[in-house]
């Protein structure tokens, strides 16, 4: 738990360092075209970074020495175009001059073609060599794009112009720096929204189910109401940083429509964005938001915004008459930016069509196949496997005669409870890979304890299926070894489970969850002790019994039947408390 916990911090204090667009390491060829950094904010206006060079003109296969400068800056992207045609093809190539803090670019299928930042570094200052090609125009010019932080960046700043010696004078220089959008007029919200009209004029979504927004603070509301072609929305819930909703046409991750609604300087940010995968959302500039209104009280964050149903102008932009499963997340911010959501973000349990029949309905942290998945598992390793091994290990005088089969009573319900675990363990090994639909890599090494337990499941009842008699020589050595590895499988199968509690696609409540594991395990622990004593000291009563010489007989048969009822007591106790804590575990997964 304090390893994965400090994983989490390292993995946050990297995240506070990135300033462009999720690239702190320059690989930004996504924005070698536009040159515009993929935050969503409006570019600064003014430039406070200069470009200059060491010659004006040029000849095929020179080389002039580019130097980009100006107060501290974190991220750039440094290119040359046609002075004549700032939006055609880049022209020629750049050579690093400091390979720690330059990177160079394969843009346009041309390696080379443009420079960015190699860290997220502060850097007073960059130099590379620019490489004149043989077919280069008359008259080339210098832009670049500067990230001082991750709101604040200046858009193809314009360099000098350099030019050919036999070429006419450069006398109608392009515009350098695109036009700058304005954010539409932001108004306050005066009140909290209302949940009246959910399920009559408004298409709601509540967490937890039939929550009030305007009495609890812990309610996320989300509604939509359609107004002719427009859409109003409105969202609310606890958060200090940001809260988000997407559209989705699956219940992963990618290829969304979603908006985002940010705290930063006392204020709040709404925005569109786009979900490309499990990664930085990629912020829309354009305006495509009306009536937009947010409010922050006690914690609370509410914004509204409306939109058109339909934007055919805007690629990215879902059609809200169709129908899409609905995410609602959040998670912290600062200066502008978003992290990673603090926990599995809320999922309706199918598609919906926000514009069609209204309807309240709620959504879950947890997906169903993962629910079953934790409890199938739980049953299995911490209920049949822990049942089974203690009859095993001390009813064998208890339950000794013979029922079916010829076979012992004892080992009758022990290969009855190990059969059941190997069965339930592969039918929910299986549930995470049809959810998945394979292997998850973001799952840390619980993935790969679950391989050894499935692994060890099947090993072990075909083991035993191949069992030596009794008396044969080569019994002790099977003893051995279907111990060793019944003990190991239940030992990875508990590090498995720890693991598996902290994955946000279960989304238990910490730390009860931790609390609940480690009462459950020492139960366990507690009740293998007490029946361990237990047998000791009867043995030891035996034997002083036996030493004795008095009434051997009897006496032993008196300590026999008086052992075999505490055991069956223990085991009771046991199976009660193990029940209970079951019921507890299966109702927290069914509540998520």
């Amino acid at each position: 738990m304090a390893v994965r916990g400090l994983t989490f911090g390292v993995f946050i204090l990297l995240i506070h360092i990135i300033s462009v667009a999720n690239y702190p390491n320059g690989k930004v060829e996504k924005s070698c075209d536009g040159m515009t950094p993929e935050h969503g904010h409006i570019p600064q206006s003014h430039p406070i970074h200069h470009i200059s060079v060491n010659q004006k003109t040029f000849r095929s296969g020179d080389q002039i020495k580019v130097t980009l400068s100006g107060p501290s800056f974190k991220g750039f992207l440094l290119e040359a175009r046609d002075a004549e045609d700032l939006s055609g093809p880049l022209i020629g190539s750049f050579t690093l001059i400091d390979s720690e803090l330059t990177r160079s670019l394969t843009c346009e299928d041309v390696e080379g073609s443009a420079v960015s930042h190699r860290n997220p570094s502060k850097k007073d200052s960059i130099e590379v060599y620019w490489n004149a090609p043989s077919s280069a125009p008359n008259h080339v010019q210098f832009l670049a794009t500067v990230v001082e932080k991750y709101k604040i960046y200046w858009v193809k700043i314009p360099g000098p112009v350099i030019s050919q010696p036999d070429a006419l004078p450069f006398t109608t220089p392009k515009a350098t720096i695109a036009p700058l959008s304005t954010l539409p007029p932001v108004s306050h919200l005066t009140k909290s929204f209302s949940v009246s009209d959910c399920g009559n004029k408004k298409f709601c979504v509540r967490s937890p189910v039939n929550c009030d927004p305007e009495k609890e603070h812990t309610c996320v509301f989300l509604s939509f109401t359609r107004d002719d072609q427009s859409v109003m929305v409105e969202m609310s819930g606890p958060s200090k940083g940001y809260l988000s909703f997407a559209l989705s046409h699956d219940r992963w991750m990618g290829d969304d429509d979603a908006y985002v609604c940010i705290h930063d300087d006392q204020t709040v940010h709404i925005q569109a964005s786009h979900l490309t995968g499990r990664s930085h959302p990629v912020m829309d500039s354009g305006v495509t938001l009306e009536d937009m209104a947010w409010r922050l009280t006690d914690g609370v964050m509410q914004c509204s915004f409306r939109r058109n149903i339909s934007l055919p102008g805007f690629k990215n932009r879902f059609e809200l008459n169709t129908s899409y499963y609905i995410f609602i997340a959040g998670g912290a911010a600062d200066d502008g930016r978003i992290y990673k959501h603090a926990q599995q973000p809320l999922i309706t349990y199918e598609k919906y069509n926000v514009t069609g029949n209204p309807m309240d309905i709620g959504g879950s942290h947890s997906l169903s196949l993962l629910k079953v998945h934790g409890a199938l598992m739980f049953v299995a390793w911490m209920t049949t496997v822990s049942i089974g091994v203690l009859i095993a290990r001390f009813f064998k005088p208890v339950w000794s005669k013979t029922f079916f089969f010829g076979e012992a009573a004892w080992f009758q319900v022990h290969r009855t409870l190990m059969i059941t675990t190997s069965v339930l363990t592969c039918v929910a090994f299986v549930l995470p890979f049809v959810y998945r639909g394979g292997w998850s890599w973001h799952a840390g090494c619980h993935p790969y304890f679950g391989c050894i337990v499935m692994t060890l499941a099947v090993l072990q009842p075909l083991l035993a299926a191949f069992r030596p008699r009794i008396h044969d020589p080569r019994r002790q050595m099977f003893n051995w070894t279907h111990w060793s590895m019944g003990t190991a499988a239940r030992i990875i199968a508990v590090v498995a489970m720890f693991l598996g509690m902290d994955l946000p696609g279960l989304n238990l409540p910490a730390p009860q969850k931790t609390y609940a594991m480690i009462g459950f395990v020492a139960w366990h622990v507690g009740a293998e002790l007490v029946l361990e004593i237990h047998a000791y000291r009867l043995t030891r009563k035996v034997e002083i019994l036996d030493d004795t010489r008095i009434q051997i007989l009897q006496s032993f048969t008196a300590a026999e039947a008086e052992g075999h009822a505490f055991k069956k007591l223990v085991l009771a106790i046991y199976i009660c408390g193990n029940v209970t804590f079951l019921i507890i575990f299966l109702s927290a997964i069914n509540q998520l």
